[in-house]
């Protein structure tokens, strides 16, 4: 089966006419010869990138010299009212510091404190579901999963559901922000200085106030529980009590702001946008939804997740075919030279697994939705060589371990309760936003499976 992928630019196109595609979706707004290069320049007036599909200089980028390529800021710019100077943002010395204290929450062993949060949450996602489909019905996922992923986060980071009324605010703000912040600004095209106005949406602004305002309440809400003695041990807890090993410093309240702001956006985004297309994917292949539904017919609780082999090929190839965060975008802190090219010091790197994923020189079949490509030594060679959902190296995302839980065992608690089938006429087309979404949803016809293993 081959899905739904956005038709290429023109190869050559005037610069005005490419940073009017760009704004509107960075995938559409590429030319077709990416899916077979090793190597890509775009010069404008302003600044040079070069998109690097070449492994070799993954491996040198990511993790063999990652210091001499820091995150860009024109990334940055458009997102920085929301997340301020959250991990996701920041370099050197700052970036390393606030690794240190996250990511021991993160580790595998500790991860298994999450798996029963997960858990609440996709029987509630179940639930809802089957209470909105009847005898069935057309349901869009991508709210379904923007919903259960939020509901994750809220669980496993504060331990309150969905329902909670704060939770809820958060929720309802953080899809308003969505729906209004471009993947780029102005700022991220033009070397800005650093007093110049960065010409924000009005929306954006407004809403990433109001969710910091929230977040800033939760935050200080559980600062009093930890000094109380009365805090659940769930990952805020335990992010923040833990202290910087080299200072002892823990997080103060601003910087946990931004910090669970970032959390609400990666884990909650990035989630929602991986599990709907998982979900799409199975609906549009119906054997393969069979299959995980006979998988996940004996899940009786969250520990049955590592049994979940067939769920988690699945969503490797969803992540594979519409990695969430769809490029990545590092800055040359010195000149290079890379596959005889000379690369001038602050040139943008971009680092695509959209385009790395479905490269025709990396994959058998690029295009090809094929679960069982991962059980293949071709397969493996290439995830290796040319797999980044997460990115790679010392700044992989902490929380890889945590989606690669979560999506296969909501995917599976899904669909052993439903059955999915494309809604007619209604294929959708991924645009790039803040994570790869369909234009216009996502549209299945569900209908309950009988019986329905609860």
């Amino acid at each position: 089966m081959i899905p739904p992928k956005p038709e290429a630019r023109p190869d050559r196109v005037p610069l005005w006419h490419y940073l009017r595609l760009f704004r509107r979706d960075i995938l559409s707004a590429q030319p077709a010869r990416l899916y077979s290069a090793w190597m890509a320049e775009f010069r404008t007036p302003f600044f040079r990138s070069y998109l690097t599909n070449d492994p070799a200089l993954l491996r040198c980028i990511l993790r063999e010299r990652p210091s001499d390529f820091p995150k860009s800021d024109r990334i940055g710019e458009g997102l920085r009212p929301l997340l301020g100077r959250s991990v996701f943002l920041t370099n050197g010395a700052e970036w390393q510091r606030q690794r240190r204290i996250i990511d021991p929450a993160f580790e595998r062993g500790r991860l298994a404190h999450a798996l029963p949060a997960m858990w609440e949450a996709g029987e509630a996602m179940v639930a809802r579901v089957l209470r909105r489909i009847g005898a069935g019905g057309e349901i869009e996922v991508e709210e379904i999963a923007s919903h259960a992923a939020a509901d994750v986060i809220f669980r496993t980071l504060f331990s309150i559901p969905i329902e909670d009324a704060t939770a809820a605010e958060v929720f309802a703000e953080f899809r308003a922000y969505q729906r209004d912040q471009p993947i780029l600004n102005l700022a991220a095209f033009l070397p800005l200085p650093g007093w110049a106005p960065r010409f924000h949406r009005r929306g954006t602004r407004r809403a990433a106030r109001r969710i910091r305002a929230l977040i800033t309440d939760l935050v200080q809400h559980r600062l009093d529980e930890i000094r109380a003695g009365t805090a659940p041990d769930d990952l805020a807890t335990r992010i923040m009590t833990t202290p910087d090993p080299q200072t002892g410093e823990t997080f103060g309240l601003p910087e946990m702001v931004d910090q669970v702001a970032i959390f609400f956006l990666a884990g909650h985004e990035t989630s929602a946008s991986a599990l709907a297309w998982a979900l799409y994917l199975c609906a549009a292949a119906p054997e393969w939804q069979d299959r995980i539904a006979a998988e996940a017919a004996d899940l009786s609780n969250s520990d049955g997740v590592k049994r979940l082999t067939l769920s988690r090929d699945v969503f490797r190839e969803a992540l594979r075919l519409y990695p969430p965060v769809p490029m990545m975008v590092r800055q040359a802190s010195q000149p290079e030279t890379f596959r005889n090219r000379n690369i001038p010091k602050g040139a943008q790197l971009v680092l695509s697994p959209w385009h790395l994923h479905r490269h025709s020189r990396l994959w058998d079949d690029p295009d090809r939705f094929d679960p069982a490509r991962w059980q293949t030594d071709s397969a493996r060679k290439s995830a290796r060589e040319a797999y980044i959902p997460f990115s790679a190296g010392p700044r992989v995302c902490p929380g890889a371990g945590f989606a690669m839980a979560e999506g296969p065992l909501l995917l599976a608690m899904l669909l052993r309760a439903v059955h999915l089938r494309p809604a007619p006429g209604r294929t959708p087309l991924p645009v790039a936003h803040l994570t790869v979404r369909a234009r216009d949803g996502i549209h299945l016809i569900a209908r309950p499976r009988t019986p329905h293993i609860s």
